[in-house]
This record gives C-alpha cells, structure tokens and sequence, in this order.
C-alpha cells in the first residue's frame, strides 16, 4: 500500500489528529460529510430534493459504460480463443487458462486502483478518469492483435491498469449527488454496467470470426488472421469516443480543487471560535479504524469474489459439453444469454432500484441481495440434467425444441436471481458515500473499498474456472458437482461478511466510552 503522503510529523499530534477525525465521524446522521460541505455547513433535514446536474450524470454514465464493454466482450469467445491458441489437448483444461485470462484483468487492477485514487486526489477527478478511458481503449485494440497467451494476458493487464480509474469514477457520483436525489441518481449510473453487459457479449459473440461469418465484407487477410479483431476494434472506438466526450463535457468535481475566488473559500469546520481551511483526506490507517468502513471493504471482497465467480461459471458451464456437465453453447448464444443478464439488469435498475432505496434500509437490503447468491449455483446443474433429458443428440449438444425453451427460461430465471443478487453493487456505493468521514476523504475511501473488491476478483476467475474444470472430470458425483458445493459455501460465508456492516454502523455511531 503506498504511503500517505499526509501523515502528521509527530506521534502525539497524530493520535489527536486520529482522536478528533473520529470523534467527528457519525455514518448515520442526515447527511454525510460531502453534503455538509457542498452546502457550506450543516444544515437542517429538508424533504426538498437537491436538482440533479444532469449533464455531469450523463457525461459520467457515457465515460462508465466503457468499462464493462471492453470487459465483457471477449466472455462470449475466451474460451474458443484459448482453444484456438493450442495451449493443451485436454478440452476440460480450457478453463484454467480462460480464468487465467480473466485474473490478469483484475490483478493489475488491483495494483493501480488505489494509486489512480490518490493521483485525483492532487491532480483532480478530470484528468484521472480521461486517461483511464484512453487508456482502456489502446488496450482493447492489443487484445484483437494478439496471437499468444502472453500477448493476450498483457493486453488484459494493460486494460486492468487503466480500469484501476473506477474508483475516481465513483467519487464524482458522489460528489455530484446527495441523500436527497441519490435514489433517482445512482440507479440512473447502476444502469451503465448492465448496459455494457449487454453491449460487449453482443459485439463479442456476433463480431469473432468476421471473415466466417460475414465473409461478403470481412473475409480478408487481416480478419482471418485475427478473428478477434472486429469485436476489439468496436470496443476501442466505443472507448475513445466515451474519452472525446468526457474532454468537452465532464467538468471537474473535486471539492478542494473547485475553481473559486479566494475570499470565497469555504471552511469546513469551527473550533474554540476559529475557522479551519477544509479538510485533508484521511490516511488508509484513519479510515480503517472506522468499523463501518471496515465491514464494507471485506464484504465488498466477497461480493466481489461471489459475483466474479458465478459469470465466469456460468461462461464456462454454458460452453461445455453436456456429457461433462455443461450446456454445449457456442459463442454466439453465449453472448446472447449474457445480454439476457445485461437486460434484466437494466430493468431492476430503473424498476426496482429507485422504490428500494428510497423505502428500505440500505444495509438491510445489501443483505438480502447477498443472501440470493447461493440459489444462483446450486440451480445451474438443474439446467444440465434437464438438456440431457431431452437431448437429441447429446454429443453435439442438439436439443428438441421444447426442452430447448425450457432451458432458456431455466436461464432466464437463474439470471434474473443473479441480477438482483448484484444490486448489492449499487447500494454498496451509496454505503461507501456515506461512510467517508469528510468530503476531501471520498476518492480514499472508495479507493480501499475497490481495492478490496479487485483484490478478491483478481484471483476469483481462476479459482472458480480451476473448480469447475476439476468437477467435469469425474464421473463420482460428489466430485462431479464439487464446484457446486464450494461456491455455494462461500456464497454463505459472503452472507455473513454482509451482517457487519449494519454492526459496522452501530459501533461508528456509538459515543467513544
């Protein structure tokens, strides 16, 4: 972890540096600490709504629907690729190296996320989130130019790198909303990921393989050598232009780096009768020490692991083949069920997610939705036994009509749990907002919050494919659906990270003894 770069000179004006900064800390009042100082002071509870900018929100959403396009297309066809690189004989092996591939994107995540944090912390929101946009694309193009397994692997790390950028990305919502229009904003933002869930598998699954599957306009030289360079090149002009238009439209949100004249800075606090200039952001060790803060990182671990698991399972149990358990799909409905996933996702989100959040607790609600993850994969098997029994041919994966329909709704349901399982994702950020103790400490916060949750993903891929690619290749049937019992296991051990968090809150808001 990098060192903070605003650590007192002295141990004995550190300890009532930390004293104060808790002190002062309260994650449930009215309002939180960034809403005290966009108005300037603490003000009264007001039933009014505070105006959503609506161009900053909808420049924002532009620039965070890059993200999960160039992340989510290569799903529909990473195990062909893999396969089509010769890296083993052994066609259950696949899934090692596919999980592999996913891994880097997160490992290198992990290490810039933090960084990326407190780079816009000096520099401002602005710069950080363009770069990582541009950068992202430049990515995307290496991956649809490479040949290897190396190649392929830096690419992913390369896209990890400048995707380290979300977590400033989470602080402008932040700092562009309040408790007031949260409920109408962040479902309007939790839109972006499922959209780009839809978008990517699309391009993904219909854009590989140009030159086979459009050959009167792509069978050339250059789309046969590279059959995954279309999907990537739309992924990458998709980005650039998320990058142009956040250079004209997306203004700059930092609290402290506000253009304003001088005798009209604001102070953030009044002690003994004095002014104080605003707030410095907390160090990793201050926010730690805050019980809710803590409850959020290592819940948002395994919501993070639990979530990352079941897409990369459910990507590789679709394309394995029946006998072996799986559902034998190609990669084109691959990714038309996961745009399935992406379209019940948008749904919630506009549906579901405003009425929630505005009636029911938060921490409670992040509960129930961690407490739907188990059903997600002791449900998958089910799809397997029920293409079997009606299988025309099961080496081929051929299905009668009828029992293929019933596997798509059996689909659309075990996706539809999912979903609602992965609003967690939405309120965890309204939780992380409203547990940073001042406004100067949001882009910190959210950094060790994402942190965590990229910590936890970088290694969730290769352990739930490695599982999974292990149990299909026994004929034992406790080993058969060990993947099985072992998801389902942490999926209830999530359960109980989760149920800190409302404990996390109580013991913040309690009076220091």
């Amino acid at each position: 972890m990098a060192a903070d770069c605003h650590t007192p000179p002295s141990s004995a004006s550190q300890r009532e540096e930390a004293r104060r900064f808790l002190d002062d800390y309260d994650p449930l009042g009215d309002d939180s600490a960034l809403e005290k100082q966009n108005s300037g002071a603490p003000s009264p509870r007001s039933d009014r709504t505070t105006p959503i900018p609506k161009a900053q929100l909808a420049t924002l959403c532009a620039v965070r629907l890059v993200d999960p396009i160039a992340f989510t297309q290569i799903f529909p066809y990473v195990n062909e690729m893999m396969e089509r690189l010769h890296l083993t004989e052994d066609h259950s092996k696949i899934g090692f190296y596919s999980g592999l591939v996913e891994s880097s994107f997160a490992i290198a995540q992990v290490v810039s996320i933090y960084q990326w944090a407190r780079v816009s912390d000096t520099i401002g929101r602005r710069p950080v989130v363009l770069l990582g946009i541009f950068g992202i694309g430049l990515a995307t193009l290496f991956m649809g130019v490479s040949t290897t397994l190396g190649g392929v692997i830096l690419a992913r790390c390369l896209g990890g790198l400048f995707s380290g950028n979300i977590a400033v990305i989470h602080s402008v919502l932040g700092e562009i909303t309040d408790s007031t229009n949260q409920s109408i904003a962040f479902p309007l933002y939790g839109l972006c990921w499922p959209l780009g869930a839809i978008i990517g598998p699309l391009m993904g699954g219909l854009l590989s393989n140009p030159a086979t599957k459009f050959p009167q306009w792509f069978d050339t030289e250059l789309f046969r050598r590279y059959p995954y360079l279309l999907p990537c090149l739309a992924a990458a002009a998709i980005a650039f232009a998320g990058c142009t238009y956040g250079y004209f439209y997306l203004g700059e949100t930092h609290p402290n780096l506000q253009p304003r004249k001088k005798e009209n800075i604001p102070m953030s606090e009044c002690r003994d009768g004095s002014f104080e200039k605003p707030s410095e952001p907390a160090s990793v060790q201050q926010l730690l020490k805050i019980p809710v803060v803590r409850a959020l990182c290592l819940s948002g671990a395994g919501l993070s692991f639990i979530a990352t698991g079941f897409d990369v399972t459910f990507v590789l149990f679709c394309y394995t083949s029946l006998p072996q358990g799986g559902l034998a799909f190609n990669a084109t409905q691959i990714g038309y069920a996961l745009s399935i996933s992406g379209l019940i996702s948008i749904l919630l989100q506009l549906l579901v997610m405003p009425i929630v959040l505005r009636r029911v607790d938060h921490a409670r609600m992040y509960n129930f939705c961690m407490g739907l993850w188990p059903f997600c994969f002791v449900l998958l098997p089910g799809l397997n036994i029920l293409a079997r029994w009606g299988a025309l041919d099961e080496a081929f994966g051929v299905l009668a009509p009828t029992t293929r329909a019933l596997v798509w709704l059996g689909i659309g349901l075990i996706l539809s749990i999912s979903r609602t399982a992965a609003l967690a994702f939405s309120v965890s950020m309204i939780l992380v907002k409203d547990s940073a103790p001042n406004p100067a400490s949001l882009g910190v916060t959210n950094g060790i919050a994402q942190f965590a949750m990229c910590l936890s993903r970088s290694f969730s891929p290769a352990f739930a494919s490695s599982v999974l690619a292990f149990s299909i290749g026994h004929d034992f049937v406790l080993l058969r659906y060990l993947w099985v019992l072992v998801m389902t296991t942490i999926c209830f051990l999530g359960t109980t990270l989760s149920r800190r968090i409302a404990e996390g809150m109580r013991q913040s808001a309690a009076p220091p003894r």
